[in-house]
């Protein structure tokens, strides 16, 4: 009875034993209500696109699928208007993001001095960030107006003719490549901002003291050590031309991108394809094809910043 009584007093407690389980599995827990929504709402949609991509689905009767395999692909690619929307994508993606990023680093660097009013300057900068894209889009294309238009009228002031906004390819384009560059710019600059104000400022004071001029400074300081902010906004840049719909659909409120599919994105044409003509496999094939070649074009931006990072780090 003795040896009993002194075997339970001596076994260790299960508080401790408890606990140490607990943080092992704690981290998953903490963890579990992202991946479960993820799993829900991402994962599992992309999944069942992929499926639905496969077979011949109409938007009236969802139920009725016909198996087709890779037919909706290969229709896609033999589809004219696919390469238009194709080629608008990338012409309007080009148009809207180096202005975009050239305008917010040169913004970004005036806002890194010592400015009266920064704060609200930098306020300011994400008002564009804030505005609704329906709000924005109306504007502008009012100020686009042929007829009545802000932009014609300060073109005229300086004896150019109107210009015709929403018929023409290339104008058109420019248009709502404007739209995507007001909207987007300050809040590109504040990124920069931030990765400005990380860059040491032992740097800028050793290349004042060897007598390095502000432009030297900006292109042998600021920008490589802004280089892995520059990669970052230019890949999420590229996501979210390749992903353009609002603005070309609000522009003059056509899922066509215009009379002659000018300005149809790859967002439109999806749209098109899906609720306007109620082709939702093909639809589906769309969806994937614009999340390969968001894969493709952030894998090829990664690749030539990291060639370019070897290629310094070896000099």
């Amino acid at each position: 009875m003795t040896l009993a009584a002194s075997a339970k007093q001596i076994s260790p407690p299960r508080a401790p034993t408890l606990r140490r389980a607990w943080q092992k599995v704690s981290p998953y827990a903490y963890i579990a209500p992202f991946f479960t929504l993820f799993a829900a709402f991402g994962l599992f949609p992309l999944i069942y696109t992929a499926f639905v991509s496969l077979y011949r689905v109409e938007l009236q009767t969802p139920g009725d699928m016909e198996w087709r395999g890779l037919d909706n692909y290969t229709a896609l690619l033999s589809d004219e208007f696919f390469w238009t929307s194709l080629r608008n994508t990338f012409t309007i993606g080009v148009l809207s993001t180096v202005p975009q990023l050239v305008m917010a680093l040169g913004l970004a660097h005036l806002l890194n001095y010592r400015l009266r009013g920064r704060t609200f300057l930098r306020t300011a900068m994400l008002l564009p960030y804030a505005t609704s894209v329906a709000a924005a889009t109306l504007v502008f294309a009012q100020l686009f107006g042929r007829d009545f238009g802000l932009v014609n009228f300060c073109l005229g002031l300086v004896g150019v003719g109107p210009v015709d906004w929403q018929t023409g390819t290339v104008a058109s384009q420019i248009a709502v490549s404007s739209i995507v560059i007001w909207r987007w710019t300050g809040y590109n600059a504040l990124i920069y901002l931030a990765g400005m104000q990380s860059i040491p400022s032992e740097l800028y004071e050793a290349a004042e003291m060897d007598g390095a001029s502000r432009w030297r400074q900006f292109f042998h300081v600021t920008l490589p050590g802004l280089r892995p902010t520059i990669v970052f906004t230019v890949i999420v840049s590229t996501i979210g031309a390749t992903q353009l719909f609002g603005e070309p659909l609000l522009y003059e409120g056509s899922v066509s991108g215009g009379i002659s599919h000018q300005y149809q994105t790859l967002g439109l044409y999806m749209y098109e394809q899906g609720w306007g003509f109620f082709h939702l496999g093909r639809a589906a094939a769309i969806a994937w094809l614009m999340f390969l070649l968001i894969l493709v074009l952030v894998g090829v931006n990664a690749l030539v910043a990291r060639r370019r990072s070897h290629k310094e780090a070896g000099r």
